[in-house]
């Protein structure tokens, strides 16, 4: 962790003031959400659940689980490939704009860290841009292992910092400076500001994967976007698929 992150994660929110400083930002940001992210990442966000939905395989018959669905995005996309989608959320604000949206799957308002669902009955979970708002990773993590079928499948985006010192520049720019300036024009300036920070709360990349594979997972993957500002992470359920 470098001098800046450290930093930041120093002035960040943990345990339950972090759930609950978390639940009521993304409360007030739900009304203007997708249309700040199209904007920040010139469409880039949908193309990225399009590649996540594909690295799983997702399709017709799979019973997937949206988690942290914000509006629904990933759950409306797995229902056009003919899978059945269930979307859940801890903030109301974000379920209420699935429903505007008319996003035609089941929704549901949890904890991620406690999934209202029976043991073994998904077959895969995808997850858009959510690792950095949960209080802790590995009760999730193991949380989606429980829910999962042997040999289930996971997705999960999220940002990331890049690698180069010359891109993780530029990217700092943008990311540090312009995105929170343009979030705060147009949505609301704290939760912007708190999205380059919470970069932070993500573990290394070696931390993270084995996190991951003490939870259960195997085949473990990461995937870098855009020269490493964004990142996807796919594993299967340990287990014989019956």
């Amino acid at each position: 962790m470098t001098a800046t992150t450290q930093r930041a994660a120093s002035t960040l929110p943990v345990g339950a003031a972090k759930r609950a400083a978390v639940q009521a930002m993304f409360d007030r940001i739900a009304p203007r959400y997708d249309v700040l992210n199209r904007l920040l990442t010139g469409g880039l966000d949908q193309r990225w659940r399009r590649i996540a939905l594909d690295a799983i395989a997702v399709g017709p018959g799979d019973a997937v689980l949206d988690l942290a669905c914000g509006t629904g995005n990933l759950a409306e996309q797995a229902i056009a490939r003919g899978a059945d989608a269930l979307g859940i959320d801890f903030a109301r604000g974000m379920l209420r704009g699935a429903q505007r949206r008319r996003v035609s799957a089941r929704f549901a308002q949890a904890d991620a860290a406690a999934l209202p669902l029976p043991d073994s009955s998904i077959d895969a979970v995808v997850c858009g841009f959510a690792l950095r708002n949960f209080t802790a990773l590995p009760p999730v993590f193991a949380e989606l292992a429980r829910v999962l079928t042997p040999g289930g499948r996971i997705a999960l985006l999220d940002v990331d910092r890049p690698p180069s010192r010359l891109v993780a520049a530029g990217h700092s720019l943008y990311f540090d400076r312009v995105v929170p300036r343009i979030g705060g024009w147009l949505s609301d300036r704290s939760a912007y500001a708190y999205l380059p920070r919470s970069t932070s709360y993500l573990p290394a990349e070696p931390a993270l994967l084995a996190m991951l594979r003490d939870a259960g997972f195997r085949d473990v993957h990461k995937r870098r976007f855009l020269l490493g500002a964004a990142q996807l992470l796919t594993a299967r359920r340990a287990g014989t698929v019956r």
